[in-house]
């Protein structure tokens, strides 16, 4: 499908070889390594990327599916209705004996919705003694670098080989606008390994462009905000471990990811806002049925095995990670959690594995 494409049925449109390009979305949305390689490469195109007006023109793609398919919108709203703690971004942690302590579920972009947090965040956030989030590297730019250069396979071609040597002329092209419009030169980033592009072109160019303007993302703001206020901050992964789970998919897939994301152009807009709608709204549950119910050209089953390998390796190991390393603090008690949202729902997401651990959650609206 050609970007420049723009079929009546906004359904329609996103029909095809999409399910790779909205799992890399997914990813970098939810990966604060990624935001944080984001931000970073940024600033080799500042200038151009920050006189670039800040538009967001995508559609939310649940809005109007559900005045032109409403059959599909009710299976939607079924699978998600399945899915346990699908509902709500911010929990109350208590357990016998422990202050209590606080998980709001984010995503890693500069969204002014997003960064608004629930009205009971912010003086729970205020009162934490501990703040943890995925990564504290995050406020450290010389610990970004130190962890990109102790691993660089992980996002580089060591052998000479550039991304313009495996793409055709048509996606090379198409790769160059995609990057040039986010003020990223291709010159600069052609080296990159696939996953790292396309998580670069997934992003719509208004997020980069705020991002230009020097607005932090939610995850990277509370860190900084917690070290101003003299809080202990605890960071649940490193940037190393996040990267590894995102380089260890294999080749064909980034590389596929990648072609995807590059076919589907300024659709990619649409799925994001309607992805920020349904964090907005605290309907996080919705968001992996509805990115399944776009993914129409694959059989079911090839979908449905690629989604859950994403998912184990992306979301699911890593809730595991993080229940583990976050239990002890949380222990003590007064701890204010913030992780990507895609994290808390799901019978082994953070919320059911903290229970697990014997403290009590609740849904705080």
């Amino acid at each position: 499908m050609h970007s420049l494409i723009k079929p009546q049925n906004l359904t329609a449109t996103l029909m095809g070889k999409t399910g790779d390009a909205l799992l890399w979305l997914l990813a970098a949305l939810h990966v604060t390594a990624v935001a944080i390689l984001l931000m970073t490469l940024l600033s080799l195109g500042k200038a151009e990327a920050a006189q670039q007006q800040i538009t967001c023109t995508g559609s939310d793609i649940l809005v109007e599916m559900r005045k032109t398919d409403p059959p599909a919108f009710a299976k939607i709203e079924q699978e998600a209705a399945a899915i346990p703690n699908g509902k709500g971004n911010f929990w109350r942690i208590e357990k016998a004996g422990t202050p209590t302590s606080y998980l709001l579920g984010t995503m890693h972009v500069t969204d002014p919705r997003v960064l608004e947090m629930p009205a009971a965040a912010s003086p729970a956030f205020e009162k934490a003694a501990t703040v943890i989030v995925e990564s504290d590297e995050i406020v450290d730019d010389k610990k970004v670098a130190a962890s990109l250069l102790s691993k660089p396979e992980l996002t580089m071609f060591l052998d000479g080989k550039s991304i313009t040597d495996i793409l055709s002329p048509e996606n090379v092209a198409r790769l160059e606008k995609g990057l040039k419009e986010r003020g990223i030169p291709l010159n600069a980033v052609s080296r990159m390994k696939p996953w790292m592009l396309s998580s670069f072109v997934a992003l719509p160019a208004c997020e980069f462009a705020r991002k230009a303007t020097g607005l932090s993302f939610l995850d990277k703001k509370l860190a900084e905000d917690a070290i101003a206020d003299g809080k202990h901050l605890v960071g649940l992964e490193t940037m190393v471990e996040q990267l590894t789970a995102m380089s260890e998919l294999p080749m064909e897939f980034h590389l596929q990811a990648l072609i995807e994301t590059l076919e589907l152009g300024d659709r990619m807009d649409d799925i994001m806002t309607t992805m920020t709608d349904l964090y907005v709204a605290g309907d996080i549950g919705m968001t992996m049925p509805m990115l399944k119910s776009l993914d129409t050209k694959k059989a079911a089953a090839e979908s449905e095995q690629g989604y859950a390998a994403f998912e184990q390796r992306i979301i699911t190991d890593r809730n595991h990670v993080m229940a583990e390393r976050a239990a002890p603090e949380l222990t003590r008690g007064n701890v204010f959690m913030a992780v990507g949202a895609l994290h808390l729902p799901g019978e082994e997401g953070l919320v059911e594995l903290l229970r697990a651990e014997g403290f009590t959650l609740t849904r705080v609206d």
